[in-house]
């Protein structure tokens, strides 16, 4: 049977993809890849975009889609097997990419193109491309490029294996609970548990590090007990401070060498450091912009968060008997002030969230708002519990996306949207290519034969990668490197998902997506006003955790010797940000895979830049809403075509300005997080 990995004939055939075609086909399409490279950088070969797009461009997005869909599974569907399959073909795509990046003769012919000759997508697209030949190191010779290759080569080693400790060190973890020590914890856990362990064939609840397991035992477990020891293994997880055996995942090692690389990488390029590096193709100018606004927005938010730590105390002192808390009381404590401030809990709001009817009311506010369907549709998938649907408008397809929600064994944790294929008028046959995406989460799966139920913060997780996904779908660009998030500075493409958010906290909106597990009856509207009461309920404390990794992440990436540990620099950023201070087993940054292991280095800042522009876009939607509370179609429309159809083919400060009709400004995130009043008197 024909490799799955070479059929170009649609979308990647999961069902048939197995580790044996993983060798075979990158191979043979990076010979082909290669192959191309050499056909356009022969001296005869004519300096123009449509010429280099129709022979290297198809070549490579081949190899982009294969690699795409093999990565894919690596993070989905885990085997000893296909981990090994791609692990060995890992340094031979690095070194293609690499070399691609800084070949000097292809970085000459893109030199050479007559930008007159362009179309404005194509302009962005080649000053892009440019910018990022410099990046990659096509202005280095001899020794010092053959170094570059080495450190990109071994940065994607170090990265991967960073990547499997920390899923591997999450997977090995089980704890076998009596029904006593799982006093408090809902019962939807509990019956999630105990088939687990029954599954297993061994007695008791198996507690795992996994969030749909993790966090409801921190929240509520009345057993002090239990949520230390499931700390303990959380907070230690792939480090040096792992019990006994869980120590072979320490990831110490491996970040010391990947700062090293990185900070070699920047100097070989002419840079101090590696967050210059990283700020170059973002709206940030600097490092120094990036710590200042991180500290400026620390010092706004800090009397909130001072407020809600002594809140804690007292509460806990008051009713819980817990004069001095520690770092796994504090979940508990909180959610209990929650219950008691607010009346109502997390477990009880879940049950109105059953996934399908959340799923159906997400589908019609995008339906509503960006005047679009979506249908289910067929496609090869990796699991049965895999969805596939289409987004048509006006009958024609726009877009493709499978949706991944259940967390479970062989799956990276976390929640990502990532790209299948992108929207490309082809140079090869001129037919236009419409955009497929990957939605994954970590859901718990239904017990009892009932539905998945999700917690509000599982919606906003769903709402927030939709938000990519239609950056990705909606995108009306047909030049593939500036289509849909292609192109898009980095800390400018957080907008769209956390845009999405906001539409979570609207009653119109949410009186769609509810129907309570048991009764059918939606969500009513005391418990949602309970909600909204609750909605910034340690907003102060939430910012400056945020923060603190922000701040560690560019701090660990510009001023840090990678000689040195870098644990001192964590608990120095903790005692200048934090509010709460965690025991000094804490290994946070063990697990830190945004920086270590997906793409954010020097770059987690993102989030809060983009948290920025999102609140003030949606403020929008505030000052146009209609009497019945529903956002306005007309606003959609503008920003569908201002930002989420124009993708990376002009600068994001561009594209937020013809939404807008001006820069953003900080007032409306610290409105929509309660925090505004300090502005005031800053």
């Amino acid at each position: 049977m024909s490799n799955p990995l070479l059929d170009y004939s649609g979308l990647p055939p999961f069902e048939r993809i197995s580790p044996q075609d993983v060798a075979p086909a990158v191979d043979m399409l990076l010979e082909r890849a290669s192959s191309a490279l050499e056909t356009v950088t022969a001296p005869d070969f004519p300096a123009r975009w449509d010429a280099i797009a129709k022979v290297l461009d198809v070549a490579t997005e081949k190899l982009g889609m294969a690699w795409g869909a093999i990565s894919h599974l690596n993070s989905v569907a885990d085997t000893p097997e296909l981990r090994a399959a791609y692990n060995a073909a890992l340094p031979k795509v690095t070194e293609f990419w690499t070399r691609l990046g800084a070949d000097e003769r292809l970085y000459a012919k893109y030199k050479a193109i007559d930008p007159a000759t362009l179309s404005p997508e194509q302009r962005q697209a080649h000053l892009n491309a440019v910018r990022n030949f410099v990046l990659s190191g096509a202005e280095l010779t001899g020794a010092a490029k053959e170094r570059f290759a080495q450190i990109q080569e071994r940065q994607a080693e170090l990265s991967q294996k960073f990547s499997e400790n920390a899923l591997d060190a999450t997977d090995a973890y089980a704890y076998y609970a009596t029904p006593e020590e799982l006093a408090g914890v809902p019962s939807d856990v509990q019956q999630a548990a105990l088939e687990a362990a029954q599954a297993e064939g061994k007695t008791g609840y198996k507690l795992t590090l996994k969030m749909p397991c993790y966090l409801p035992v921190m929240q509520f477990a009345a057993s002090s007990a239990l949520r230390e020891k499931l700390y303990r293994a959380y907070a230690t997880r792939a480090s040096d401070q792992a019990d006994g055996d869980a120590r072979k995942f320490d990831n110490s090692a491996l970040i010391g060498e990947i700062l090293a690389l990185r900070k070699e990488e920047a100097q070989l390029l002419g840079y101090a450091s590696f967050g210059e590096v990283s700020v170059v193709p973002k709206m940030a100018q600097s490092p120094a912009e990036v710590v200042g606004f991180l500290r400026d927005l620390a010092q706004r938010a800090r009397p909130y968060a001072e407020k809600d730590v002594a809140d804690l105390r007292q509460f806990a002192a008051e009713h819980l008997a817990l004069t001095s808390p520690q770092a796994w009381d504090w979940p508990f404590i909180s959610e209990k002030l929650k219950e008691a401030r607010y009346a109502f809990s997390e477990q009880e709001v879940k049950e109105y969230f059953t996934a399908p009817k959340v799923l159906g009311g997400l589908f019609k506010i995008i339906e509503t708002l960006f005047e679009v369907s979506i249908r289910r549709d067929e496609a090869s998938v990796w699991h049965p519990a895999v969805e596939f649907y289409r987004i048509e408008r006006a009958g024609q397809l726009v877009g493709q996306f499978y949706l991944d929600q259940p967390a479970r064994t062989g799956k990276r944790g976390g929640a990502w949207m990532d790209d299948v294929r992108t929207r490309w008028l082809r140079p090869d046959t001129g037919v236009l290519q419409t955009p497929v995406a990957h939605l994954v989460c970590n859901f718990a799966s239904g017990v009892d034969g009932k539905p998945p139920l999700l917690t509000h913060d599982d919606v906003i997780t769903l709402f927030h990668e939709f938000g990519h996904g239609l950056h990705h779908m909606l995108t009306q660009v047909n030049e593939r490197d500036v289509s849909g998030i292609g192109g898009v500075e980095w800390d400018a493409v957080e907008l769209p998902s956390q845009f999405m958010e906001n539409f979570c906290w609207e009653w119109d909106v949410l009186k769609h997506m509810t129907a309570h597990v048991d009764t059918g009856e939606p969500l009513p509207r005391e418990l949602f006003d309970k909600m909204i009461a609750a909605k910034n309920f340690q907003s102060g404390m939430q910012t400056l955790r945020q923060i603190e990794f922000a701040l560690f992440d560019m701090l660990l990436h510009t001023e840090h010797n990678p000689a040195d540990d870098f644990m001192p620099l964590l608990n120095e950023v903790r005692s200048e940000v934090s509010v709460l201070q965690p025991p000094s087993f804490s290994r946070t940054a063990h697990t830190f895979s945004h920086i270590f292991a997906g793409g954010y280095a020097a770059g987690y800042y993102s989030y809060k830049w983009a948290e920025v522009l999102s609140a003030d876009a949606y403020a929008a939607f505030e000052e146009t809403a209609g009497a019945d509370g529903l956002p306005s179609i007309e606003t959609g429309r503008r920003y569908r075509t201002a930002i989420l159809e124009a993708g990376g083919s002009r600068p994001a400060m561009e594209s937020f300005k013809a939404f807008r009709g001006r820069e953003p400004s900080l007032d409306a995130l610290l409105r929509h997080q309660g925090m505004a009043q300090e502005t005031a008197a800053a």
